[in-house]
């Protein structure tokens, strides 16, 4: 039975090795395909995103962290640019008739799953787990995607989330998606 919590300090190792597998730079080629992470994460910044965010969820499958999810303010998330970047581009969107502000919307993502466990109800009940926890801060959910990795892009409208606009940086193209918080997700 898996297992759904606020990771802590000594969840970290674990974590970082399920990143590893997934992040595109140290991702098996013929698993690209099948969704990846693009940023890369330190144990240091995970530990500010434990102790200072608590925003770092994860499934358990007994010692193994077999999904995470990272959620945090737009304050932790601006030291890189890219997230620096959409916190500029906030300015002037709205939804659901509230302006969206670094104040009332956060950055939910990247999020990883190990894929032994892709395409089973894990997906749903970890991005719920994590929203139940974030709704309690910010109305508002805000990530993106890039648009090479339609696994992701598919498997975040199933969830429910909404293209708010679309963006390039970098010389990458993005969806930006929305979700208001107070809605629990609907399992399709």
């Amino acid at each position: 039975m898996l297992e759904y919590k606020i990771a802590q300090l000594c969840d970290i190792e674990a974590t970082l090795k399920l990143h590893a597998k997934y992040q595109v730079d140290t991702i098996n080629p013929e698993d690209k395909k099948d969704g990846f992470v693009t940023t890369p994460f330190s144990k240091e910044e995970l530990t500010e995103l434990i102790e200072q965010e608590s925003g770092l969820f994860i499934a358990k499958d007994g010692d193994e962290v077999v999904a995470y999810v990272m959620s945090a303010s737009w304050e932790f998330w601006s030291k890189w640019p890219m997230f620096a970047f959409m916190v500029q581009n906030l300015e002037g969107k709205s939804f659901k008739g509230s302006a969206i502000t670094k104040n009332n919307s956060y950055q939910y993502g990247p999020i990883a799953i190990n894929k032994r466990f892709r395409g089973t109800v894990l997906l749903f009940e970890i991005f719920d787990f994590a929203r139940e926890h974030m709704a309690k801060r910010y109305p508002i959910l805000i990530t993106f995607v890039n648009k090479i990795n339609p696994r992701s892009f598919k498997a975040h409208s199933k969830l429910g989330l909404k293209v708010l606009s679309e963006f390039e940086y970098n010389n990458n193209h993005y969806y930006e998606m929305v979700y208001d918080t107070s809605v629990k997700v609907k399992r399709v």
